[in-house]
């Protein structure tokens, strides 16, 4: 095999797998984003039913939101790294 050969095969095989990552994120968005919007409505609920926790609810549905977001976070760097 030649040296021309192997390198166009290197640039054919990484062009192929670029869009393989983009895949993957969008696919891991998609577990977090539908636990935001189940925690959003559930924090919602709760102050519709109890509106003297609305602090304690609201602090806590944003530790939540974090917490979810490092698993989109961590989808995107999978991503990059696979």
């Amino acid at each position: 095999m030649s040296l021309s050969y192997l390198a166009q095969e290197a640039v054919n095989t990484t062009s192929t797998s670029k869009g393989f990552g983009a895949i993957g994120y969008g696919l891991a968005a998609i577990g977090p984003g539908v636990g935001i919007g189940i925690l959003v409505g559930k924090t919602i609920e709760g102050i519709a039913r109890q509106p003297e926790l609305a602090g304690q609810l609201r602090t806590t549905m944003f530790l939540g939101i974090a917490l979810t977001e490092a698993l989109a976070l961590l989808g995107l760097v999978a991503g990059f790294i696979f």
